[in-house]
């Protein structure tokens, strides 16, 4: 032990004497010990070299640069061509290297600092194209701040930068770089410096920067002042004002003194332009965009000692608002801002020396910057952390899973639903099928808002958490097709069984089929109990039936007594056969004929209570056969939801087969829009509709397992309750097909025209996309009150859509709106609702929403109809029926491939 202590003594000692030495043969010398240090005293500043594989300090700058490896996860390394080098020590060699995107429509870098939230920072991202592939064509893309657009990117082969002064939401951030179809989006550098300038105190709104000019400078220069010289790195370049002339100073300015507010360098207030020819006013316009608003500032240091008491007095007029007189003293700073500064077109300045002082005024340094107003808030932080905890636990490679989850929405992360409210939250996260291994991390217990997880298919282990029956709003769990082992937790069960969550945990090979796990190891005398009170309950149950038995019996022999009329009261039981003879009862031998619909005619009937009922009548010459009627009775058997036509019985023999469903009382939609109905829809009603129509298909997609895909949605199959409830009818003749990603269940018929998908022509598949691009067909006849193919003559007709899009690129949201409605509906909800629809008929399939995030926008829209004071009761009771968790329906079948509901 004495050994060891005296060797470790001598190890030291060496340290101590000989450290110089030993850290110059390991290739670390004092110079590379300084740099890193200095990199270290820069609080705030990170430097992202994007393209270079190292770390690396750059003697021109002082500045030490990452590579970007750490900061983001797609992306390809580059160089720029040799005869694009670009030679400037101020900028050192970042423009040499890039990182280019040719995957993926938005690709991200997390920016993470301590405590930044609340905090300012200016973001410069920097780029060269310089030829790096060959195609002589720089590319154009967009640049997002957070969830917010920031600006377009577009240059040739220069090189630029565009600069921000944005406040952290939180201690995260991120810069995305947006594909928008005109080349390979491609960036050099990203740097990130704190800043003391003021964006109204809020993560709402950022400075833009227009421009930074350290006035009497040789304008010769390429860059006149940055770091080190400037703490908070700010490029300053030289320029000279008209008419003016540069002069400086070699003294010391009092930096550190409170005039100099925004810690301006000395160098660039050393330096300053006056007017030529003895006048006594500086001028200055130019042009900027009058569609923001502006933040000016001057910046001013005494440069001449006047002596004599003299001081140099001035005022400035800047796009007719006057500012001052303002005194400067000798070598001290002072800088004045005008803020939120709207103009016409142009900025223009003036700068006067007052009667007093006879002194021309000078200038030392000029800033513009554009004010932006952001108007999305960051996806709720809980929510983010969550989810970006489940991304690296289960070590998700996406390519759309970059940057905030839910914004921008058309590059909201695959898998996920949002609510988007003000702060928009998780509601839905589906990883079927993705491969996932390990056990369900808990973190899943932080989406406070989810409403459904679909986790179904992957190879996870262990048990299920506890803790996922503290969701307050979750409505679906599907773990089935796991390895998860031991028995479903009883606060989860419990919510299964009164219905609140539709939980599915079959085909997870290790877990107990009861409710809990039995212990292979019990003791003899368990099982011997066990086994006493099994006989026992044997006995009692035997005794019971034979008691029932006799009871039954009885009653069959009352059953036999009874009249053909006390019969025909078992018309009223549901979800059972009818004889034909019934049927005709019912109808009152097909009498009164209302329709005719997919599998022929449709008649009015009556059970034996009165209740109106509707009857299908399948017609010798319809398509369909015995199977497909099968199939359609089997299906609506187990499918029930408020908006959807109920089925009540239905029929078949040799010659016959018929369907009997709840009668809808007014009718189909497309009535209720026709030019020859009397009654209008009021806007209220509309959106209700609509609402209704949106929950029933959700249902059918994302309700059912395996989905329901209606394949011929339309207003005709949109039918109405007295009380003007909407449910989705036809949605039957189903058979099941398999896709490579799932199964679904899907209708025989292939559409019709005006709602049919426009890819269904180039693939000849409809799928739930499909639907999705017929309901938003639907949304535009609530919205225009015109049918889906419009008439223009006997001979000519045009399709709805092709219609509205001029309109909606003009802007004329009242020539879009139902004539009929006479301008009474809320402008917001109707552009609202028209984005929806736009949304729904996008020509791209795969750029379609979900019908759950068509059903939560339409809800958002109803409430914000409600909230600008168009509210009625039965809007009121609708909201509160529509904010319930869809209807919870406990089924048991045998088959293994039936529709659950949720």
């Amino acid at each position: 032990m004495v050994v060891l202590q005296n060797l470790l003594l001598l190890f030291v000692f060496a340290i101590i004497s000989f450290g110089d030495l030993i850290l110059a043969a390991g290739g670390i010398n004092n110079e590379d010990v300084d740099r890193r240090k200095l990199a270290t005293e820069n609080p705030g500043f990170i430097s992202i070299d994007c393209g270079v594989e190292d770390d690396y300090f750059d003697d021109a700058t002082g500045i030490f640069f990452k590579s970007d490896k750490d900061f983001i996860s797609s992306g390809e390394n580059h160089q720029t061509s040799p005869e694009f080098d670009f030679n400037n020590n101020q900028f050192g060699k970042r423009y040499k290297t890039l990182r280019s995107f040719p995957q993926g429509r938005k690709n991200c870098y997390t920016l993470k600092l301590e405590q930044a939230k609340n905090n300012s920072y200016r973001i410069r991202a920097s780029f060269s194209y310089g030829n790096f592939d060959g195609k002589n064509q720089a590319p154009k893309f967009d640049l997002y701040i957070g969830v917010n657009y920031w600006t377009t990117v577009e240059f040739s082969f220069t090189r630029r930068f565009y600069e921000v002064i944005h406040v952290f939401p939180a201690d995260t951030e991120y810069v995305c770089l947006v594909n928008t179809g005109s080349g390979t989006p491609l960036i050099s550098s990203l740097e990130i410096r704190p800043s003391n300038y003021s964006t109204s105190g809020t993560g709402s709104s950022a400075l833009i920067n227009m421009g930074i000019y350290d006035l009497g400078s040789d304008a010769g220069q390429q860059v006149s002042v940055r770091y080190k010289d400037d703490i908070y790195d700010r490029v300053w370049y030289p320029a000279q004002l008209p008419s003016s002339v540069p002069f400086n100073t070699s003294l010391d300015i009092d930096i550190q003194g409170s005039g100099n507010l925004y810690k301006l360098p000395a160098e660039v207030l050393r330096t300053a332009v006056q007017p030529s020819n003895g006048s006594k006013s500086l001028t200055f316009s130019s042009s900027f965009n009058s569609d923001y608003e502006y933040n000016v500032y001057f910046h001013f240091a005494e440069l001449e000692d006047l002596g004599n008491g003299q001081l140099r007095e001035l005022s400035i007029t800047l796009n007719g608002v006057k500012y001052g007189p303002v005194t400067l003293e000798y070598l001290n700073p002072l800088s004045i801002s005008f803020q939120k500064l709207r103009i016409e077109g142009n900025i223009d300045f003036t700068i006067d020396s007052t009667i007093e002082s006879g002194l021309p005024p000078i200038l030392n340094g000029l800033e513009f910057y554009q004010l932006h107003q952001f108007q999305l808030a960051p996806t709720d932080l809980s929510d983010v952390d969550a989810v970006m905890s489940i991304k690296h636990t289960y070590k998700i490679n996406r390519d759309d899973w970059q940057g905030d989850p839910c914004l921008p929405k058309e590059y909201s992360w695959s898998g996920l639903s949002c609510r988007f409210n003000s702060t928009p939250r998780i509601i839905s996260l589906n990883l079927s099928a993705s491969k996932l291994t390990g056990e369900i991390p808990p973190s899943l217990a932080d989406l406070q808002a989810i409403e459904s997880i679909d986790l179904s298919y992957n190879e996870l282990t262990g048990s299920v958490p506890e803790v996922l029956a503290r969701l307050p709003n979750l409505k679906v769990l599907d773990l089935s097709g796991n390895n998860l082992k031991g028995s479903i937790p009883r606060s989860l069960k419990d919510k299964s069984d009164n219905g609140s969550l539709l939980l599915s945990f079959s085909e997870n090979k290790k877990s107990c089929p009861k409710d809990s796990c039995e212990e292979n190891n019990k003791k003899f005398i368990v099982p011997l109990v066990a086994s006493i009170v099994s006989v026992l309950a044997l006995v009692i149950l035997v005794s019971i039936l034979v008691i029932f038995y006799r009871i039954k019996r009885r009653k069959q022999t009352e059953v036999v007594n009874t009249t053909a009329s006390k019969k025909e009261g078992l018309l009223k039981s549901k979800n059972r056969p009818f004889t034909y003879s019934e049927i005709a009862r019912v109808t009152d031998n097909f009498k009164n004929e209302i329709g005719v619909g997919g599998f022929g005619k449709v008649f009015l009937g009556h059970l034996n209570d009165d209740t109106p009922v509707a009857v299908k009548l399948l017609s010798s010459s319809s398509k369909q056969g015995y199977k497909e009627f099968q199939a359609e009775a089997q299906l609506l058997m187990i499918v029930h939801h408020k908006n959807l036509v109920s089925l009540i019985g239905y029929f078949k023999d040799d010659d016959n087969m018929a369907l009997v469903y709840e009668f809808m009382s007014n009718g189909d939609l497309r009535g209720h829009l026709s030019e020859t109905n009397k009654t209008v829809l009021n806007w209220k009603q509309r959106l209700l509709i609509a609402t209704d129509a949106a929950q029933g298909l959700d249902y059918l997609h994302n309700g059912c397992k395996p989905p329901i895909v209606h394949r011929d949605l339309k207003t005709s199959n949109i039918l109405l309750t007295e009380s003007m409830q909407a449910k989705i009818a036809d949605f039957g003749l189903s058979r099941v097909f398999s896709t490579d990603s799932a199964s679904y269940t899907s209708t025989c018929p292939a559409g019709t025209v005006g709602y049919l998908d426009p890819e269904f022509h180039a693939s000849g598949n409809l799928n739930k996309k499909s639907d999705v691009y017929s309901f938003g067909v639907i949304l535009f006849e609530l919205i225009t009150g015109l049918p889906a193919i419009i008439r223009i003559s006997a001979e000519d007709s045009i399709n709805l859509l092709q219609w509205v899009s001029p309109i909606i690129q003009k802007g004329d949201i009242r020539n879009i709106v139902d004539p009929k409605l006479q301008n009474d509906f809320n402008v917001n909800t109707a552009w609202k609702a028209v984005e929806i629809a736009m949304s729904c008929v996008l020509p791209n399939s795969m750029q379609r929403p979900d019908m759950s995030h068509v059903f939560a926008e339409l809800k958002e829209c109803l409430a914000l109809e409600i909230a600008l004071g168009r509210n009625d009761q039965r809007v009121q009771n609708e909201m509160t029926r529509l904010s319930n968790s869809m209807e919870m329906t406990s089924l048991e079948m045998e088959s293994d491939m039936f529709p659950f509901a949720r």
